[in-house]
């Protein structure tokens, strides 16, 4: 078996202090691999990085139309957000509008991870709910396609109608029958599938074209939405939404936990799945953006590369200690 590569170094005092490995690969639209690092037939979890295959049902079941989801709520369908006001208060509002409770969510709650609204529930001596949970637009959506769908309201059991749908869409468009699922960190299941598989369903959603079967519109929506809403994806100050930005809405990036990233890039009509064994998340922002500056989708001037590719570390007092790079001869 092909084993992960090198992928990103750690140096310090000119000693080469810690290695990421890791598996990537770059499909083009007719599901054929192009390029590939590691192991392409590697079996993982997606986790969040696969938001966007998750929300298809929501999309293609007419849902979302039925009840006037805009863009920017399509593009919280498939986030990891960080709790902020905007993203607790979209929440609030779409549920709301639905007559649907917060009780009626079955993400759990988790303290933000924006500090402003972290920061605002202390000093109001208020408990965080699932409104805050970084997946709480991803249930949204799910209850979105409950609702319209007249399903049962336990949505996250591996069984109920929705999460069939989700399994069935996940394995039609990675072209690949699931081994198996794992409970994500939000409850609900995460099917796993190959760096292969999942870069191939990125580069059906970049080739998706805005007519054509439901899925294909659906799949076109979502991509289109993630890219012009970037904030909704993820965050202030998150790679996602920064990496976003610098490609001008012409890119969809989404990154999961373990250290998983992918990238629909609709002007090549090209999907990209990153793995790193190790789970740092470091390494995955690396690597990613390395692969959009490799396709030609990301400018390799920006500045917002020097966050992520061949970057310094600093120390409390701003003394330069190492330096994060890309494995020598690797991209």
């Amino acid at each position: 078996m092909t084993q992960a590569v090198p992928m990103v170094e750690l140096w310090r005092g000119g000693l080469l202090e810690s290695m990421h490995r890791g598996h990537a690969v770059i499909c083009n639209d007719a599901g054929e691999i192009i390029e590939a690092w590691g192991d392409p037939g590697r079996v993982i979890y997606p986790r969040s990085s696969c938001k966007m295959l998750q929300a298809l049902p929501l999309v293609e079941s007419g849902a979302a139309d039925a009840v006037g989801l805009p863009p920017e709520l399509l593009a919280l369908s498939c986030a990891s957000h960080q709790g902020a006001a905007l993203h607790v208060g979209a929440v609030r509002n779409w549920l709301s509008g639905l007559n649907i409770a917060e009780s009626d969510l079955r993400c759990g709650a988790h303290e933000p991870y924006d500090r402003d609204e972290r920061d605002r529930l202390i000093r109001a001596d208020e408990r965080p709910c699932q409104y805050h949970n970084n997946c709480s637009g991803k249930h949204a959506g799910m209850l979105t396609w409950t609702r319209h769908m007249k399903a049962g309201p336990e949505y996250v059991d591996p069984d109920h109608p929705l999460q069939r749908a989700i399994r069935t869409a996940f394995e039609e468009v990675t072209e690949e029958s699931s081994p198996g699922y794992g409970i994500d960190g939000c409850s609900a299941p995460n099917f796993a599938t190959t760096v292969s598989g999942l870069a191939r369903a990125m580069a059906f959603f970049a080739a998706a074209p805005e007519s054509g079967t439901a899925r294909h519109r659906a799949a076109h929506r979502l991509t289109r939405a993630m890219a012009h809403f970037p904030e909704y994806v993820a965050g202030e100050g998150r790679a996602c939404t920064l990496l976003m930005r610098a490609m001008g809405g012409r890119v969809a990036i989404k990154t999961g936990a373990e250290a998983v990233f992918v990238a629909i890039v609709p002007e090549k009509r090209l999907g990209i799945a990153v793995k790193i064994e190790d789970g740092n998340s470091r390494a995955s922002e690396a690597v990613i953006a390395a692969l959009l500056v490799r396709v030609g989708a990301l400018d390799p001037a920006h500045p917002v590369l020097s966050r992520y590719v061949n970057t310094h570390q600093r120390n409390w007092r701003g003394i330069e200690t190492g330096s994060i790079r890309l494995a020598s001869g690797l991209f």
